[in-house]
Parts: C-alpha cells; sequence; structure tokens
C-alpha cells in the first residue's frame, strides 16, 4: 500500500490551502481518503501506484505543496479514517515528505525496498519537473487531451490551428508524460517490497 503525506509550503504567509486541496482530492480513487493530520498537512492511504502519481503530480502542479510518498506495509484492518492509522508505510511517508521540503521538485518516495523506492522518486520527480515547467498554454492543451480531445477538437475549442495545438503538446512535453507515467507506477509497485 501507500500513503501519500502533503505538507503545505509557506503556510505562515499564504493562509491555510486544506480546505481547498481536500475538495479537489476528494474525488480520488483511494482506501482512505485526504484529511488534515497535523496543521497544514493532509494524508491519504492508496492502494494503486497509478493513482500515486495521479495525486503526486496534481500535488506539484497545484505549486503550494510537498509530496511525500511511503510504499510498504499499514497496519491491517484499516481504521475508518486516515490520521488513525499506522504501519511502516505511515513512517516512510513521514520521511519522504520531510526529503521533499528540500527538494526543488518537492517530491519524495521512501519505501520498502530502499533501491526500488530511489528509482521512483528519480522518475517521480523528472515527471514533477515536467508538470513544473508546463505553461498556461501547455496546460490547456494537455487538460483537453487527457479529457479525451483528438488534436483537432482541442484547436477548434481554443480557436486556433491544428500545428498550434501540437506545437503546445510537444512544448508541455505531453508525450513524454504520458509515456513516463506508467514506469514511474511499476516502480512505485516495486518500492512496496516483497508481497
Amino acid at each position: 500500500m501507500f500513503v501519500v503525506t502533503a505538507d503545505q509550503r509557506g503556510s505562515r504567509t499564504e493562509g491555510d490551502r486544506v480546505p481547498d486541496v481536500l475538495a479537489r482530492l476528494r474525488g480520488a480513487t483511494v482506501l482512505r481518503p485526504f484529511e488534515r493530520t497535523v496543521g497544514d498537512e493532509v494524508q491519504a492511504v492508496v492502494g494503486h501506484a497509478d493513482t500515486v502519481v495521479d495525486v503526486a503530480l496534481a500535488l506539484v502542479r497545484d505549486g503550494h505543496w510537498s509530496v511525500g510518498v511511503g510504499a510498504g506495509a499499514v497496519r491491517e484492518p484499516l481504521p475508518a479514517s486516515t490520521r488513525e492509522g499506522a504501519g511502516p508505510a505511515f513512517e516512510l511517508a513521514r520521511d519522504a515528505v520531510e526529503r521533499a521540503k528540500s527538494a526543488p521538485t518537492r517530491v519524495a518516495v521512501s519505501g520498502a525496498d530502499a533501491a526500488a523506492a530511489a528509482e521512483a522518486e528519480a522518475v517521480l520527480r523528472l515527471l514533477a519537473d515536467l508538470v513544473d515547467r508546463r505553461t498556461a498554454p501547455g496546460w490547456e492543451v494537455v487538460d483537453l487531451l487527457v479529457g479525451g480531445a483528438t488534436q483537432a477538437q482541442a484547436a477548434e475549442r481554443l480557436g486556433v490551428t491544428r500545428q498550434a495545438v501540437s506545437q503546445r503538446a510537444r512544448a508541455a512535453a505531453w508525450q513524454h508524460e504520458h509515456d513516463v507515467r506508467p514506469v514511474a507506477a511499476r516502480l512505485l509497485g516495486r518500492a512496496q517490497g516483497a508481497p
């Protein structure tokens, strides 16, 4: 299993962003939902690595969070509340979020299999860097493509040429992100250690 812990950056100067992020993450497919744990921190228990990638990159895109992923066992049965959970994945997530606070891409992974966790972290940081560098016009195109639009439909909706959509998608590194996301998820799965 995975525990994702996100700690708000700059909360003393920017105000409390926890209610907004909890509302945005409400639809994520998780085992136990995101909750405020302490202060300006949120945490969830996640069952699938691809969901971890989605959530981590959404938090990076938001720009206000340090994200730690713990991959490993949790004490079962899971309690109703994320805050009441325990086990190695929770401890690993704590380690990861603390390291993420000083990482340029604000994301870190700690796992039962340390070597696999380091590889997962490297790939997730690469993806985070792509997301972090994406411009507003790039996001317009990526959001439409992720939503199922073709490049022709995206061009029509944005009032630009198909060539312009293609250029924006390339500049946004959308194809690279699309191709690398499954690699990050596989590595996260390995980071959990032997079943």
